[in-house]
């Protein structure tokens, strides 16, 4: 739990275990790309996406005790907003809430917005009770002491911050989807660094399900009855960030001419599939005809040496850094540094925990930067927009945008996209298109290759599906042991 335990705020792998403790009003099926009813059932739109409606289901019940109405979801969102935490631009263009009646919330917008499908989202769209710690800025210190206060199937049992058996939930009895049949009702999430390890407890039934693990170890289950083996395209992609502050234009289109997708690809055995821009198939944006790198070893020496490196002139010297305990980061970056030896270019690799990552990109000493920094990314909706708005946008103090990227025009462009969407979806996805050529041609940064999920679960439990609208989530609730 990297941001805490607040749902207004959290922006990381807390949406593993949130998810089951949180719901939204909408919920997105990515098979049939549908926006479905959770907890509101019905909603419709008026004044060109600018006025919304959403119909309340009855009988829920916040893990409090409270009843979930309209005036306590218009309370969590407004402090949601209020926040301007993790994903809450979601609610950027809400202007105003009516509660008209108990079950009834009327959102009126500054400006055109798809906001059943924003309410949708896998952070910050998240209904829950303000009232949980008696109000006022209490509640936040509430959340973070291991409490919850959502209408989820489960809730918190234990936190252990930090700890191998981290999270554990049980469920919530009055759970408006009800308890009829076979169901988990505990939950356990544990953290397990070690892929052999995590093999070894699912073989012996330790545990249910991996996650993940490396490609290696998800092939060695293969002809075991006892389990079971998911493989899924996702709309999770792995970014290479480049330092735009210290690298120009020439070196950093080097450096992706000079990388070998297809090797990274090979080396992933099945893991990872070839990107097309940034945006994956099945998202709005997504195009398979832009131009897109390859490798190119003649073309990126003859990049740098446009640069003033190479032989015979300066020699660069590059980092990278990666998130450490990931095998897969680990593959890319060995594979990087040796393609890049290949143009004369020195690259120091390091592993580091996520959050000393993350800190390092962000430090107010540029000195301290990486020059090429890793990271997954994926959308907050079935939407590409937080590609764009979060990690190409400008910023300052940096938090995302570890390329440290700034373009007017782009920005213009990411601040009409949304409302576009809303009115003229073909419109949307063409500006979609040319902001990608633009970052093609700029090379802030680039997708390494979209994630393919490989997951192990125990052959007994039935029910799972994935659903790429919500990364790495596993909706317990649905399963049957």
């Amino acid at each position: 739990m990297v941001d805490g335990w607040d749902p207004a705020t959290e922006y990381s792998d807390g949406i593993i275990a949130m998810s089951e403790m949180y719901e939204t009003l909408t919920h997105y099926d990515a098979a049939t790309q549908a926006i479905e009813p959770e907890l509101a059932t019905s909603w419709t739109s008026a004044d060109d996406a600018k006025t919304w409606t959403f119909h309340l289901r009855h009988g829920v019940y916040f893990h409090t005790g409270r009843p979930m109405t309209a005036q306590a979801a218009k309370a969590a969102i407004l402090r949601t907003i209020k926040l301007a935490g993790g994903a809450s631009y979601v609610w950027s263009a809400v202007k105003t809430i009516d509660t008209p009646d108990a079950y009834t919330l009327v959102f009126h917008l500054s400006a055109p917005s798809p906001l059943a499908l924003e309410a949708s989202a896998d952070y910050s769209a998240y209904i829950y009770d303000t009232q949980a710690a008696g109000g006022g800025n209490a509640l936040t210190s509430w959340l973070n002491a291991g409490h919850d206060a959502g209408t989820g199937p489960y809730t918190v049992q234990k936190w252990n911050k930090g700890q191998e058996f981290e999270v554990t939930l049980q469920k919530f009895p009055k759970y408006w989807g009800g308890w009829t049949g076979a169901h988990f009702t505990t939950v356990v999430f544990r953290v397990v660094p070690e892929d052999t390890t995590a093999a070894q407890l699912l073989r012996s039934g330790q545990v249910s399900f991996i996650e993940q693990i490396n490609s290696s170890a998800w092939s060695s289950f293969k002809g075991d009855s006892a389990i079971s083996l998911v493989s899924s395209p996702s709309w999770q992609n792995l970014l290479g960030q480049l330092n735009t502050q210290r690298l120009g234009v020439k070196v950093r289109q080097a450096i992706l001419y000079a990388i070998d997708y297809q090797g990274i690809i090979a080396a992933l055995h099945g893991a990872g599939v070839t990107s097309s821009g940034i945006v994956p198939p099945g998202l709005p944006g997504h195009f398979a005809d832009l131009p897109n790198y390859s490798r190119n070893q003649a073309k990126a020496a003859a990049l740098l040496k446009q640069a003033g490196y190479g032989p015979g002139q300066k020699k660069l010297n590059l980092s990278l850094t990666y998130t450490s305990g990931d095998s897969n980061e680990q593959v890319v970056a060995t594979i990087i540094k040796s393609d890049l030896a290949a143009v004369n270019v020195n690259l120091t690799t390091q592993s580091l925990a996520w959050t000393t990552q993350w800190a390092k990109g962000k430090s107010s000493s540029t000195a301290q930067r990486q020059d090429i920094f890793l990271e997954y990314w994926w959308p907050d909706y079935a939407d590409p927009y937080s590609w764009f708005a979060n990690t190409l946008e400008t910023e300052s103090p940096p938090y995302f945008n570890l390329s440290y990227y700034s373009n007017p025009s782009l920005d213009h462009s990411i601040n009409q996209v949304e409302p576009l969407l809303a009115t003229n979806k073909t419109a949307a996805e063409q500006l979609y298109k040319n902001m990608q050529v633009t970052i093609l041609q700029q090379a802030p940064m680039v997708s390494l290759y979209n994630v393919n999920y490989q997951y192990a679960l125990l052959s007994q439990i039935s029910g799972f599906t994935v659903n790429q609208a919500y990364p790495n989530v596993v909706f317990v609730h649905d399963l049957k042991p």
